[in-house]
């Protein structure tokens, strides 16, 4: 008496719900091509992928998801067929040989494989819509982080490190770059965040009249599918990258400069979904170094006005009454009296011109912009005296005589 075949129905469930309990997209299609073998019996199952980069397993080494062992040789195995289909997409193929003693496919090993195909492609389907709220969030959450961080004490040193290290790893680059115009009518690398050799880009120029430059000047992103072949790339340092996305920083009409995210020879193309939301990133990042520049504008002229309300103040109050105490000192010397009595005057009176020297040292450190060079021999030597103190462990006096 011959055993009976195993039923395929409780088969067919399982493999349903195998591929249908998985969110991320590697993973359904390994539960697809696995459940197909099981179901069917065949000895290899594949998936091919008829667009990798719509698909987003370009460049990844799953174009082609297969079971594991040997291909049979070519004509000695029965060849099985289904597509799979996501909405009106034709997503892949499912292709299934090898069955054992190369029996031939039934009727109903092709019904079985539609079944599973068509709900593969609803799983699938749910993948992609997960992985692309998951890209989104990851986006906004990065461009949120930049605002953040620009509009706070901690990345207002370094704005652009901040937007160029943030946007390669949100985009998954070998570099985040960012350029700006130059006095000729170029783009010049000023800062670059890589963890291979940044200060290698710095100063690589994109000449004035290529057409790469003609589109960000005009606001409008550049798309590159290997930028170590493409014509439109002048910069020396074009030859290490391949996939990359220049977009435009620009805000209210004012074009900022460039971030270019290049990905490495050979790499992942960028797909449609990251062009958008890169581009969606590099408006914000643009305007969020717009409002910190403007922040960081409000607090140097709030610095400076109250620099200019201590000098006045100091020159209206402190020195006027130290002047008017220090002749009255020098009128009560001149009188006739014990000549103790005229050296404690006298040296009051030298302390008190020292302090109005002093005071009005201050004053013009405070009315000179701590950034700016100095202006005359007066701030220089200042400037001077000021950096001596550190290595002499002391502040050093300084005092003018005459109009410096």
């Amino acid at each position: 008496m011959t055993a009976r075949p195993a039923p395929r129905l409780p088969r067919l469930l399982e493999a349903l719900l195998g591929v249908g309990t998985d969110l991320d997209l590697r993973g359904v299609l390994q539960h697809i091509v696995d459940g197909a073998a099981e179901l069917t019996g065949a000895g290899r199952a594949a998936l091919v992928v008829a667009d990798p980069r719509e698909s987003g397993l370009a460049g990844s080494g799953l174009a082609e998801i297969r079971t594991p062992g040997p291909d049979p040789a070519p004509g000695t195995a029965p060849l099985l067929r289904v597509p799979i289909r996501v909405g009106d997409e034709e997503f892949g193929e499912l292709r299934l040989t090898g069955r054992p003693g190369a029996a031939p496919f039934t009727v109903e090993d092709e019904q079985l494989l539609r079944v599973l195909a068509t709900q593969a492609g609803v799983s699938i389907g749910n993948a992609r819509l997960y992985e692309t709220a998951r890209q989104r969030e990851r986006w906004i959450e990065g461009a949120a982080a930049v605002t953040t961080a620009l509009l706070t004490e901690e990345g207002a040193g370094d704005a652009l490190t901040t937007v160029a290290e943030r946007a390669r790893l949100l985009a998954g680059a070998s570099a985040g770059v960012i350029l700006h115009p130059t006095a000729e009518g170029g783009m010049s690398i000023v800062t670059a965040s890589s963890p291979d050799d940044p200060d290698g880009m710095l100063g690589a120029t994109i000449t004035p009249g290529s057409p790469v430059l003609e589109q960000l000047l005009g606001g409008e992103p550049v798309f590159i599918e290997d930028s170590a072949t493409d014509p439109r790339m002048t910069t020396h340092v074009r030859h290490r990258f391949g996939p990359s996305m220049m977009l435009p920083l620009q805000a209210g009409g004012r074009l900022i400069g460039t971030l270019a995210l290049p990905r490495r020879r050979g790499g992942r193309p960028y797909t449609d979904l990251e062009r958008l939301l890169a581009t969606q990133f590099a408006s914000q990042a643009a305007l969020a170094l717009v409002l910190a520049d403007a922040r960081r504008g409000r607090e140097r002229l709030a610095v400076y006005e109250d620099r200019d309300r201590i000098a006045r103040d100091l020159h209206d109050l402190v020195v006027q009454r130290l002047f008017a105490t220090g002749m009255m000192l020098e009128s009560t010397r001149r009188r006739p009296g014990a000549d103790d009595v005229s050296d404690i005057l006298g040296r009051a009176v030298d302390e008190l011109r020292s302090t109005v020297g002093e005071v009005r040292t201050t004053i013009f450190a405070l009315q000179q912009p701590p950034a700016d060079p100095p202006t005359g021999l007066r701030g220089r030597v200042l400037r001077e005296t000021a950096s001596a103190a550190a290595r002499l462990g002391f502040a050093p006096s300084t005092h003018f005589a005459g109009a410096v």
